[in-house]
């Protein structure tokens, strides 16, 4: 897997709203209980237990949401000891919830500090120049219809699953799809894992789409013992949402700038 760290694709106004959902979303992981505090996410067993709770509260539940109906025990945060020892207390949810609403709270929560900063280095990089050919207002419609294809398409197809779904990756697909659309000849320099990590500059349609496939394929479950911690098919709906409604927006489209310099150990031709 290749780590994105910068575009070569200038923008001619600056990305608020890129920057708020950053700042949102970090300021929303700070106030997570017993989450923030580790690398990891993990922690004592009290800190789990408010975790789980608070998770439970403001995230996306399949079947809440398909069925709009929540369940009768939740996390209520406490740490009870039972017959397989110290655990964490359920009991009936002493909050209402719209489980529609929580499609959009879902967005701003992460599990733990590298699911926090890999979802604000995809929207980093490549949300400022989708906003700037989007517009402000535009781009944040863009970001939550986007985040609400990929919530209810994970959603519908597992509508009995009770496993919570957080993080802003569903919406931030739909970004990377809206720029394979819209700058699919853009060069991204990357960190390619290689027994060190070896910077390329590489086109946008190599490093997305390269990215998309994994998607795709992980949610089949191929590839992977363990597909549960991670919501490919999430991400593969967001992708191709946002490609759909970029679609429209690609005639018109300024290109990017032509590469300068060395491109895979040789001079750029023109056009390439």
């Amino acid at each position: 897997m290749v780590i994105p760290v910068h575009d070569v694709n200038p923008v001619r106004r600056t990305p608020w709203v890129t920057y708020a959902l950053i700042v949102a979303c970090v300021v929303v992981f700070l106030a997570t209980p017993g989450i923030s505090g580790s690398v990891t996410g993990s922690g004592t067993l009290a800190q789990l237990c408010h975790a789980q709770a608070f998770t439970e509260h403001w995230a996306l539940v399949p079947r809440e949401l398909i069925h709009h109906r929540m369940p009768s025990l939740v996390p209520t945060g406490a740490v009870g000891v039972g017959v397989h020892g110290p655990g964490c207390v359920l009991g009936p949810p002493a909050y209402g919830k719209s489980p529609v609403l929580s499609v959009l709270t879902a967005m701003f929560l992460h599990g733990s500090w590298l699911h926090l900063l890999g979802n604000m280095l995809f929207l980093f990089i490549f949300g400022n120049n989708i906003e700037d050919r989007m517009g402000h207002l535009r781009f944040a419609l863009f970001y939550v219809v986007c985040g609400y294809a990929a919530g209810y398409g994970f959603a519908l197809l597992d509508a009995e699953s009770g496993q919570p779904l957080i993080g802003a990756s569903g919406a931030i697909a739909g970004v990377l799809g809206a720029y394979l659309v819209l700058y699919p000849r853009a060069r991204v320099w990357v960190l390619v894992p290689f027994l060190v990590f070896l910077p390329l500059r590489l086109p946008a349609w190599i490093v997305l789409g390269f990215w998309f496939v994994l998607q795709a394929f992980y949610s089949a479950g191929e590839g992977v013992f363990d597909t549960g911690t991670v919501a490919y098919a999430a991400h593969v709906v967001g992708f191709v949402v946002g490609m759909l409604i970029a679609l429209p927006l690609r005639p018109g489209t300024p290109p990017p700038p032509k590469p300068r310099g060395l491109v895979f150990g040789r001079r750029a031709r023109p056009g390439w």
